[in-house]
């Protein structure tokens, strides 16, 4: 056999190739975790606030269509969704693949945009839509409450992307149908018992926030659930007091949830504040939702930590969850000033 014909044996090529690979094994190895840590920091972004009433008005007047009572408050509810799906990574809370499964932050985030846009989807349907209880729904927003309402880690029948993609089609048919002056067949009541209901929503939303941020360090809670009501009953009876403190795995989690909800209640808040001002001037009342915006907006100043620290109360480190649990706090506090105003006649 000549010296230059190649080996008939089985394997015989096996330690050429092997020979020539091993000098991209090395890099490969350290290549792909280093990919997926640049992608991990890449897509570990909030997205900042901005002026959803500007962006809105914007929109339409390229699209030639009126801005009428309702445009900005639906038109806030569609640029959150589309955030969820359109922003850097797309939507990752049901991602089964790194570098999505491996993330926590920005899919907890998503998550408290995502209660924050259901709970004003039950409104537009339930409240906003509606003249009176006895009233036919809106078809559209019948549809778009559930779509909305579809888990937030489906991957498959349908999958969450999929169904919040087909509720943003769905609340923009309601916007045209809101903006057409021609068929009248939507309607958005600007009403001060439809804005307190909502708030009321808002309310219980934040009170849960802020508890569980408060409970990072761990706090010992009188036993309130009763309101000193002294023929209230309640299923099982609780201890006087008890001790309540957020597991050290899930205070990041509860942190970027809280910021997700503020980033959402932002956009929503500044487009009520607009659709309802009527209202809100009569009550003497728009001081009050500005300063809840303000709040909010505070709350969501930029991190200047790498981590979520959870010092103690007055220690030597700082606690990032008591800090956004005074926001919420404070923005709740001044939501039950509003209703009240809202709630007078």
């Amino acid at each position: 056999m000549p010296a230059s014909a190649p080996d008939p044996r089985p394997g015989a090529a096996a330690p050429l190739a092997l020979r020539l690979l091993r000098p991209l094994l090395l890099p490969a190895l350290l290549g792909l975790p280093l990919l997926l840590l640049v992608t991990m920091w890449w897509w570990d972004k909030e997205i900042p606030v901005y002026d959803s009433v500007a962006a809105t008005n914007a929109a339409a007047e390229v699209r030639g269509e009126r801005v009428v009572v309702g445009t900005l408050t639906t038109d806030a509810l569609i640029q959150v969704v589309e955030h969820l799906l359109d922003k850097r990574g797309g939507y990752l809370s049901n991602d089964l693949l790194p570098p999505g499964s491996l993330m926590d932050n920005i899919p907890s985030w998503e998550f408290g945009a995502l209660v924050q846009s259901r709970d004003l989807a039950r409104s537009l349907r339930n409240g906003f839509s509606r003249s009176l209880t006895q009233s036919v729904e809106d078809s559209d927003l019948s549809e778009a409450e559930p779509q909305l309402s579809v888990t937030n880690d489906s991957w498959l029948f349908p999958s969450s992307e999929r169904a919040y993609a087909e509720a943003v089609d769905t609340l923009k048919r309601y916007r045209s149908r809101l903006q057409d002056a021609d068929t009248q067949d939507a309607q958005f009541y600007a009403r001060a018992d439809n804005l307190a209901d909502y708030l009321g929503a808002v309310e219980t939303r934040l009170g849960s926030l802020s508890q569980r941020l408060s409970a990072s360090v761990g706090q010992v809670r009188v036993n309130t659930d009763l309101g000193r009501d002294a023929s209230a009953e309640q299923n099982l009876p609780l201890e006087p007091e008890t001790e309540v403190q957020t597991p050290w795995l899930e205070i990041d989690d509860v942190f970027y949830e809280a910021r997700g909800a503020a980033f959402a209640l932002t956009l929503f808040l500044h487009a009520i504040e607009h659709d309802f001002a009527a209202v809100l001037d009569d009550k003497n009342a728009r001081v009050n939702l500005q300063q809840v915006i303000r709040e909010l907006e505070e709350a969501q100043a930029p991190l200047g930590s790498p981590v979520v620290l959870n010092g103690s109360s007055f220690g030597l480190f700082a606690n990032h969850s008591l800090v956004l649990a005074n926001y919420l706090s404070r923005a709740n506090a001044t939501i039950i000033e509003l209703r009240a105003l809202l709630e007078r006649g």
